[in-house]
């Protein structure tokens, strides 16, 4: 992941050094060599695609136009306000390697976990949620992605519930993702207070341009707001089906994914039908860019 980028441009092998940097570890070397079962724990996973959207941030520097607006999916949220200037690349990492830290500790401490459902409205996934929350157990909308497709979050009998009530109210498919706890539920209530203190340290600018926030679907302009939602984002639901609407909504024509994949540009496919969408990640992406 990323290597072969930090290999073709220097800009973007100047990022992961600065990730070992502020980070005090290789994490450069953890992302191009492994072992995968290091780098996808949520402390690393973290850090490790933030770093790799921002390499691709600098990478395009100037050469698609400036930007209108941005926003990220949940841990992209950061690299979206790094985009917007909202705070520094350095900081942004150490407190993202800090967010997956606190995660993984709530996910511990509060055992839950997630699970994709397909074929379902957002009111009919919420109508699940509810009706296992009215028997007692966590279980929560934790990411609205597109039409049709909701994942949730919480307890592990309450997901294990929501799965057999999706299937039985006509889910296309219901199955549990592989992840260290319930994101974006009240289970990562521990995680909050760490992180505000962390941000609590950092410099908060004014984006540069307004960045969607995952937790109201709506553009923030203000750096102490930025902050505040940031926070929020742990026990809230990613809107991100909402938030491509607005993005449309404020005029956006075209869409670029940074970092590692394509799953975004995938969802644009029921959330922006027809409009361009372009994954950005690898040396062979940029071919062409200013078309």
């Amino acid at each position: 992941m990323g290597r072969d980028l930090a290999q073709a441009f220097p800009e973007a092998r100047e990022v992961f050094e600065e990730a070992d940097d502020a980070l005090e570890l290789p994490l450069s070397r953890l992302v191009w060599e492994g072992p995968e079962d290091e780098l996808t724990l949520t402390k690393n996973a973290q850090p490790a695609l933030l770093t790799h959207s921002v390499a691709v941030l600098r990478v395009i520097g100037d050469e698609v136009g400036p930007a209108m607006v941005a926003a990220g999916h949940s841990l992209g949220e950061f690299s979206a306000h790094v985009a917007a200037g909202t705070l520094s690349f350095r900081e942004a990492v150490q407190a993202v390697r800090l967010r997956g830290e606190l995660m993984y500790k709530s996910g511990v401490e509060r055992p839950g976990t997630m699970a994709a459902v397909l074929g379902l409205d957002d009111e009919a996934v919420e109508g699940v949620c509810r009706a296992v929350e009215e028997e007692g157990h966590c279980c929560v909308p934790a990411n609205f992605n597109c039409k049709g497709q909701v994942v949730i979050s919480g307890s592990l009998e309450g997901i294990e519930k929501a799965i057999s009530l999706a299937k039985d109210g006509g889910a296309r498919k219901a199955v549990t993702l592989t992840v260290s706890g319930a994101f974006h539920s009240p289970l990562m209530e521990p995680a909050r207070e760490g992180l505000r203190e962390m941000l609590e340290k950092i410099n908060f600018s004014d984006p540069g341009f307004p960045v969607i926030t995952n937790v109201t679907a709506e553009p923030v302009t203000s750096g102490s707001l930025a902050r505040d939602l940031l926070v929020d984002q742990l026990t809230s639901p990613v809107r991100w089906s909402a938030s491509v609407s607005a993005m449309l909504g404020m005029g956006s024509e075209r869409f670029f994914e940074l970092g590692p994949g394509s799953v975004l540009c995938g969802l644009n496919k029921r959330n922006a039908r027809g409009v361009p969408c372009r994954s950005l990640g690898a040396p062979e992406d940029f071919e062409r860019l200013g078309e």
